[in-house]
């Protein structure tokens, strides 16, 4: 486990308002989007009832259109960006979290209009944190992350419309992914027959390590095809949206489902209705920036009990420094990030 803040007698940090840490910071000058890598103080925190000695975030496809500015990500300028955070309670005015508490936070307007995790220390408003469950380290709270939130959240949703794993192959998309890496190690290790699907061959051996039994080529997913093709899946998570998603939901089983959670490859879908009225086909929507609070728990109580104990290690094996955000960033929205990078905030 990650080694706990020290912290003075009455059991607050060593901190003061003149404590200095990096931050990236987003803002407008001039009516142009910049981000650069700044120092920071406490007393330049925005107002919350928690202060979080933020050990590590992470590096997701929305933290790359942020650092990027190749996507509209934040809302509100100025804005520290990183959507995920980890760390140690330093002060805390709220009945749910005290000083020493492992927290996490993913998403709940992190880097949108709350300001995020690649910062030190961070102020966050209570109800956006939970605590880190005992069985994982913060560096691993992260490693799992937005990324494998979601995909916990989707086989939930898979789970909810009776996919079991008698229903059939289950097809991940994007499966080289952070999504699609953690989506492909639970879905196997609840006993699922996992179809992977990526347009990178070279990572086949990391995907069977992960739990994927079989693979199907990005390019025949994405050919057109007739509104209803050959049904060949029990159900699938989706990661990349477009035609993918199109092919995935007409090969789609009676009674099957799809969780769909990404637009890497478009937000557009052009599908016909004959999938769902004919085959009783259902699509998830899957978000995890906002779910409530009682889902949040769930989700990572489910990750604390069912991700397999390799699959972290498999998924996640870069902690970098936050210097590297920039070119990080580059890699990630040009599809170059395999699985997971943890980012160590303090470097």
């Amino acid at each position: 486990m990650d080694e706990k803040l020290t912290t003075q007698a009455g059991g607050t940090a060593a901190v003061d308002g003149t404590t200095k840490f990096p931050a990236i910071y987003a803002y407008q000058a001039d009516g142009a989007y910049r981000v650069e890598r700044r120092e920071m103080n406490l007393a330049e925190l925005p107002d919350a009832d928690v202060l979080v000695d933020v050990a590590y975030s992470s590096l997701n496809y929305k933290d790359g259109l942020a650092v990027t500015g190749l996507g509209k990500i934040v809302r509100k300028f100025p804005m520290v960006l990183g959507i995920d955070l980890a760390g140690t309670v330093v002060e805390s005015r709220s009945d749910l979290f005290k000083p020493g508490d492992r927290v996490l936070g993913i998403g709940q307007s992190l880097s949108e209009t709350s300001w995020g995790g690649y910062s030190g220390y961070q102020r966050v408003r209570s109800d956006i944190l939970i605590l880190v469950p005992e069985r994982f380290s913060l560096s691993e709270a992260m490693a799992i992350g937005t990324a494998g939130f979601t995909a916990m959240l989707c086989v939930m949703g898979l789970e909810h419309q009776e996919v079991r794993p008698e229903s059939g192959p289950v097809v991940v998309t994007g499966a080289g992914g952070g999504v699609g890496s953690f989506a492909v190690a639970l879905l196997a290790g609840l006993g699922y027959e996992v179809v992977a699907s990526t347009g990178r061959t070279e990572i086949h051996e990391y995907l069977r390590q992960l739990g994927a039994a079989s693979f199907v080529s990005r390019a025949e997913l994405e050919a057109a095809g007739p509104a209803l093709q050959s049904a060949r899946w029990g159900g699938g998570v989706d990661t990349v949206g477009g035609t993918i998603l199109a092919s995935v939901i007409s090969q789609t089983r009676y009674g099957g489902a799809v969780a769909a959670c990404g637009m890497a490859a478009s937000s557009e879908l052009h599908v016909s209705v004959f999938p769902f009225i004919l085959r009783n086909v259902a699509l998830l929507g899957t978000s995890s920036p906002a779910p409530p609070r009682s889902k949040r728990l769930a989700g990572w109580e489910r990750l604390a009990r069912d991700l397999p104990a390799d699959a972290l290690a498999r998924i996640a094996p870069r902690i970098e420094p936050m210097s590297r955000i920039f070119e990080l960033a580059d890699e990630i929205v040009a599809g170059r990030i395999q699985g997971r990078v943890v980012i160590d905030v303090k470097s």
